[in-house]
């Protein structure tokens, strides 16, 4: 999944008619500046731009408190921005090391009246869109979830019927809104859907939508994931992918087109199949190692991508050992051991490498292996790969 920094849902949801406060977007503290004083407005609001919640609450490494804050004067949208842009911001969504700023909105602030909280999803049991609104908006909605779930409304919406204008409305009156405001809140809502299916979304999130002393209705923050497998058609939306990846080795594995994904153990590891991956991970825990990654190569990769996947596992400058699992389906057992070999030529492994390999042309892949220089051990079987690795772990 993809998830869009706040500036880039913001701008989706005012293409669909949604009513956005004024902003722009600045990558230097100057920029910040220049937007402030086009703005022409006092208060502003300054907001850090990373891919989690909980940004008012946080915390920057440097010791500066809060991404999200007030500032009355251009001047002190400079001094803020300047305190945020290049700055690690820690909350409670993002774990210790925090995630980095590399931008800001600069934005008008809305005298609000009240906050609310609207969302689109898509429910697998239901196959249906779920809506789910309250009046409690602003907040950590997943306490209010649990602590009083009476709060939340929620409908589902089914893709194959149509959306008629009275669905919307019902939900706007279970939220307790009637006359214009109903009406207003409908067409939010309307506008919330055409986002949600013209861009493939799995998620599309206003928190708060905000009512202001004039009744009318502003989204000062939004959130959208989109499923990434529909990028493919999805053009506009790919310059984006690489705004929200902050580990170095998923950086580079996206840029080759390999799943990787980072973990904080020790243990490298090189497998074809998500589930085949899963179930290494699990056996590793079992024995009493812990994962550096998740790697999956695929079914149909080729000698590139599994030189650039290799590439991409040997970068990780935590590994203690690597393990290669393959079981050779539509994946051949020679490819890889011819892949891992080239790759070993150049980046010869630092660390203890098992290998296990299994299934189409296993012999001839093994007979690669022997041939070359490199070194490692050769495990027979899955329990015996993941025993050898936590082993050489331990040592």
């Amino acid at each position: 999944m993809m998830n869009l920094l706040e500036y880039v849902a913001k701008e989706i949801l005012a293409k669909e008619g949604v009513a956005i406060p004024r902003y722009g977007v600045a990558e230097t503290p100057q920029e910040a500046f220049d937007i402030a004083i086009k703005l022409n407005t006092t208060p502003l609001v300054v907001k850090a731009q990373i891919s989690a919640g909980g940004r008012a609450k946080g915390k920057f490494v440097n010791g500066f408190e809060g991404g999200v804050k007030i500032c009355n004067s251009p001047e002190e949208v400079k001094q803020v921005a300047e305190k945020m842009i290049g700055g690690l911001l820690v909350t409670a969504q993002t774990g210790s090391t925090g995630q980095p700023v590399r931008k800001v909105i600069v934005s008008q602030s809305i005298d609000v009246a009240k906050e609310l909280y609207l969302s689109l999803t898509y429910s697998y049991a239901e196959a249906a869109i779920l809506a789910m609104g309250s009046l409690a908006g602003g907040v950590d909605i997943e306490r209010i979830a649990l602590e009083n779930p009476q709060a939340l409304v929620k409908k589902y919406f089914y893709p194959e019927q149509p959306l008629w204008d009275f669905q919307l409305r019902e939900f706007a009156a279970q939220l307790g809104f009637e006359g214009k405001t109903l009406v207003d809140f409908s067409k939010i809502l309307k506008s919330l859907f055409y986002a949600f299916i013209n861009h493939d979304a799995t998620l599309c999130e206003i928190n708060p939508l905000a009512l202001d002393k004039e009744n009318r209705f502003w989204a000062l923050d939004a959130k959208i994931t989109i499923d990434d497998n529909s990028l493919f058609r999805r053009n506009e939306l790919l310059g984006y992918r690489f705004e929200t990846v902050y580990d170095p080795q998923e950086l580079e594995a996206l840029r080759y087109g390999v799943n990787y994904v980072g973990l904080e153990g020790q243990i490298g590891c090189m497998v074809n199949g998500a589930g085949l991956a899963m179930a290494t991970m699990d056996i590793l825990e079992r024995f009493g190692g812990k994962p550096a990654n998740f790697l999956d190569v695929g079914g149909g990769a080729d000698q590139s991508q599994l030189q650039n996947a290799f590439r991409v596992l040997l970068t990780n400058p935590n590994l203690k050992v690597i393990l290669i699992n393959i079981f050779g389906g539509i994946m051949r057992c020679d490819l890889i051991a011819e892949a891992i070999v080239e790759v070993a030529k150049n980046h010869p492994p630092k660390v203890p490498l098992i290998i296990r390999l299994e299934g189409t042309r296993v012999e001839e892949g093994k007979k690669i292996l022997k041939g070359s220089a490199l070194q490692y051990v050769f495990a027979e079987d899955l329990e015996e790969a993941a025993k050898q690795a936590v082993y050489f772990l331990k040592r």
